[in-house]
């Protein structure tokens, strides 16, 4: 098999971007972006998409090519992807570099996706009414115990995703984890994956210094700009989800004592200070989800860099 596909992986902050623009550079390729934020094309800032000098030096596919006001998912991306694969190998590349740190939407790659059942629309009306009376923390805790494995690699902050998760599993009777891939799918080119680590400390330190790069960048008026669809599932995201939250407090719209945390122990967030300090720290939690998802992968061969 002559046609290759290199996957490069790895936790948030680790360095990824630099690393596939080298490793595309050396094969003449494109980058094939792998990233469930990144696509967004309103969300620039706080998903921390490649420069613009980036994106001059490599030619990058699925950074900016959608709209938070359309449903994506990673069955969609599993097609699209595959599509914009073929159609780069028949043009004459032998090896193609994807880049990102969307461990579903590189399952669905590799693997193929199980049909997802439909939603039933009353056990999840149900449970957005707990959401929105008991907070995240009580689901999330019933998540964990019915799929230990979604409830270790989702974004717990992220409500409606534990909603999602957990409707499907009590909808069913299986994990929704048990959904997510079916390896029997098999892709006609060679795949291999590289996973990019770094020692914590190094990596935690990148993670907290890019938040505040952010923040100067222009973060909080990115967020603001947004708040026409801070409902959307695109914006409940680290990184949003923390600025809405202070705004919020802000203006009035939440008090101490109605206020639903987002973890146990966090109150209203009451200053930019304190939601650069949240976004930091689940960032952080983030990062170590990635790790200890890509953990039971035995096709990773991982590098120090």
């Amino acid at each position: 098999m002559n046609r290759r596909l290199i996957i490069i992986l790895g936790p948030t902050a680790v360095g990824k971007t630099d690393y596939s623009i080298e490793t595309a550079l050396r094969y003449g390729s494109p980058i094939i972006s792998c990233d469930s934020r990144q696509i967004y094309k309103e969300m620039s800032i706080g998903t921390a998409v490649p420069s613009a000098e980036q994106l001059a030096a490599v030619q990058h596919y699925f950074i900016h090519s959608h709209t938070v006001t359309e449903l994506y998912t990673a069955g969609k991306y599993e097609l699209e992807a595959l599509e914009l694969i073929d159609r780069l190998f028949d043009e004459g590349h032998e090896t193609l570099v994807m880049a990102g740190g969307s461990g579903f939407y590189i399952d669905a790659l590799v693997n193929g996706l199980d049909d997802f059942p439909s939603a039933d629309l009353q056990l999840r009306n149900e449970l957005m009414t707990r959401l929105k009376e008991e907070g995240v923390e009580s689901l999330r805790q019933e998540l964990r115990h019915l799929d230990p494995e979604s409830y270790a690699v989702i974004d717990i902050a992220n409500g409606q995703r534990v909603v999602r998760a957990l409707e499907v599993c009590l909808m069913t009777g299986r994990p929704f984890s048990s959904f997510k891939t079916n390896p029997s799918k098999k892709r006609d080119f060679e795949i291999e994956k590289i996973g990019l680590t770094r020692p914590r400390e190094v990596l935690y330190d990148r993670i907290n210094r890019r938040v505040v790069q952010m923040i100067d960048e222009g973060l909080v008026d990115e967020v603001r700009g947004l708040t026409q669809y801070r409902d959307l599932a695109a914006l409940k995201t680290v990184g949003y989800k923390e600025i809405f939250d202070w705004f919020d407090y802000r203006d009035g719209r939440v008090s101490s004592e109605g206020w639903l945390p987002t973890m146990p122990g966090d109150g209203p967030v009451t200053s930019l200070d304190r939601a650069v300090e949240l976004i930091q720290r689940n960032t952080r939690h983030y990062a170590k989800r990635q790790l200890s998802y890509w953990g039971r992968d035995k096709d990773i061969r991982w590098m120090e860099i």
